[in-house]
């Protein structure tokens, strides 16, 4: 730490029953009144040094006689007794020293008694001023220490420019030690300002520690200052924010009151107190953001997200903490989006609506760019014209970016896929919810729905009370033909289907049997038994409304009919391949017409190719 000495004299200052005098043969004929400390002291050292004191003891005078011990008051002294004493110590010529941690408060003291050259040359004021701009200015810990130290004497500060100096001198350092990406060892020469007090090696990001010490205002005036020149990586911006918030954010994981470290049986008042602050300290955070995407890990982005929820933090804050998420929801993982719902107006454990804007998000940011390169006119200005090998490098460029979104659209769906297993816990997670998680995520997206099927499982055992048309409902976000087989034994055995779902997933497993040569089996015990425990036939099979007119007139079908369905169904695809190719085109159109002339047929053929029509109907 530098620092700097001024005067030779002894310390001559002493304290009797809390009054401080200085130790000489004059008698005192001064008082001055500091805050709750008193002082004796003497008119002609003072006086010849600070102008604000001499006008006091001019006004004094005029209603008081001369001879008698003037008496001062300082109340609003800045500084306190601390900066007024080493200012008197100076007038009366007794050695003082001063470092980063005192010259904010001793300058501010100084121009308030005006120890100014106009009062005498090489005054306190100017003494001060050439110690700051050429020492503390100059390092670097200094520097930080400095700053810090404004805060107790902000307007003060703001007024004699030390604040915006300290921040300026600052945010140069950072930028051009970032420029050069120099890396110096404890044997290193000074460099960039920077004094060989730091004995540390320094790379990119190195100030991002130090300036952590810095108060929320502070700290959001200096990234300001930093950012403004523009020099800097975005990484390197959100590494700073990243690591400000882990140090003086409280924990996302419980509730603000017990996170903070608070004492036991203190008021309201003070709990909100500092749940203001760093609720004021995280919208600063969001609005420092780099712009870029990827300048901060899409988990530290949700942590915040978190912390906005906890904190009762702006919507406008969060809106924008979903919108950065969504940019990169890829890097996501399901612990990060379990987000804690702490509104009022929703009973849900976790908070929804916020996910559902974050996937909004993704998909808006992640539509695919057209992949097909863009067909130049006829007659172009040869200055303007794209010479072939640009348009390829374009196309090449499309395809490539469109080849990224569509992987992050898979790894998107298996995210959402395991968060809805999470949240499917919940009862108290409404159906519609459900629903509009399940289907934010576009068919392509979902080359399996293995996990889709664990969620709604999970979701039916946490809601029991679930009527038939809701479970249909839930049902339809299902298709069945991108379920593995271990799921779909799992389903037809699976008591909390829909009967109807059960139906046609044996079906279509039953067909797809047949057709790589095996065989059909009977319809398994519990369809027969439920069968037998409804007066109405539940396993009666409604069409969908996407079929033609002509089927909707054989709209049910019985059990029976479906076994006999099912033994047609194995014997033409059972036939062999040979026989089948030496078919002639005549018997080939018989064999159609046949096919044709049974609506039921039909409709049992609709389920093995129609895609998600089995769904439409379930109980």
């Amino acid at each position: 730490m530098k620092f700097m000495k001024l005067g030779s004299s002894p310390d001559t200052f002493f304290t009797i029953e809390a009054v401080r005098s200085v130790s000489t043969e004059v008698t005192s004929d001064l008082i001055v009144q500091v805050r709750g400390s008193r002082y004796l002291l003497h008119k002609a050292p003072l006086l010849s040094k600070c102008l604000h004191l001499q006008k006091l003891c001019a006004e004094c005078s005029i209603s008081s006689s001369s001879s008698q011990q003037q008496t001062l008051q300082l109340p609003e002294f800045p500084g306190g007794e601390e900066a007024f004493e080493m200012c008197a110590k100076f007038c009366y010529g007794i050695a003082i020293t001063l470092n980063s941690l005192n010259i904010v408060s001793v300058r501010c003291a100084a121009e308030y008694l005006e120890m100014t050259e106009e009062a005498e040359k090489g005054n306190l004021v100017y003494k001060l001023e050439v110690f700051l701009n050429t020492s503390i200015l100059c390092g670097w810990k200094d520097l930080i220490a400095a700053l810090k130290s404004t805060t107790s004497l902000p307007s003060w500060s703001e007024d004699l420019g030390i604040t915006s100096r300290c921040i300026d001198a600052i945010a140069s350092k950072v930028q051009a030690a970032e420029k050069t990406d120099y890396v110096r060892d404890s044997n290193a020469k000074k460099c960039n300002g920077i004094g060989s007090q730091d004995h540390k090696p320094l790379g990119k990001g190195w100030w991002t520690e130090d300036i952590t010490e810095l108060g929320p205002e502070l700290y959001w005036r200096t990234m300001v200052a930093i950012k403004s020149g523009r020099k800097l990586p975005a990484k390197v911006i959100g590494k700073a924010l990243q690591i400000y918030a882990s140090r003086h954010l409280p924990s996302t994981s419980e509730n603000v009151a017990s996170t903070v470290q608070v004492p036991r049986n203190v008021s309201t008042e003070l709990v909100k107190d500092v749940t203001s602050k760093h609720r004021s300290l995280l919208e600063s955070i969001v609005s420092l953001l780099p712009m870029e995407k990827g300048s901060v890990p899409c988990s530290f982005l949700l942590k915040l997200l978190k912390a906005a929820n906890i904190l009762g933090a702006a919507a406008a804050s969060k809106m924008e903490l979903a919108r950065r998420v969504g940019m990169q929801l890829d890097e996501a993982s399901v612990s990060d989006l379990l987000i804690p719902s702490l509104s009022d107006t929703s009973e849900t454990l976790y908070d929804i609506d916020i996910v559902l804007n974050i996937l909004e998000e993704f998909m808006l940011q992640c539509q695919s760019p057209p992949t097909s390169p863009p067909r130049a006119k006829a007659r172009f200005n040869s200055r303007r014209s794209r010479s072939v090998k640009n348009v390829n490098f374009e196309y090449q460029e499309s395809k490539r970016s469109s080849s990224a979104s569509h992987s992050s659209k898979l790894k998107v769906a298996k995210l959402v896929d395991g968060y809805l297993q999470e949240v499917a816990q919940d009862t108290n997670l409404p159906l519609s919810k459900m629903i509009a998680l399940a289907e934010s995520i576009p068919d392509f997206a979902r080359p399996e729905h293995d996990d889709l099927y664990k969620a709604i499982d999970i979701f039916l055992k946490s809601h029991p009370d679930l009527n038939k048309n809701e479970r249909r409902k839930l049902c339809q976000v299902l298709d069945f033909k991108k379920l593995s087989k271990e799921s779909c034994i799992h389903a037809v055995q699976n008591e909390r289907l829909p009967l109807r779902v059960v139906v046609q997933i044996l079906l279509f497993e039953q067909a797809q049997s047949m057709a790589n040569g095996g065989q059909a089996t009977d319809l398994p015990d519990r369809i027969h038994s439920l069968i037998a425990t409804h007066n109405e036939d539940p396993s009666r099979v409604p069409l969908s409304p996407m079929e033609t007119p002509t089927l909707q007139a054989d709209a049910r079908w019985s059990i029976s009919s479906l076994k006999s369905l099912k033994l047609r169904l194995a014997a033409l695809l059972m036939k062999p391949a040979k026989h089948a190719n030496q078919m002639s085109n005549n018997e080939a159109q018989q064999d159609d017409h046949d096919l044709g002339t049974s609506s039921k047929l039909k409709g049992l053929c609709l389920v093995f190719s129609g895609p998600k029509w089995m769904l439409g109907s379930c109980l």
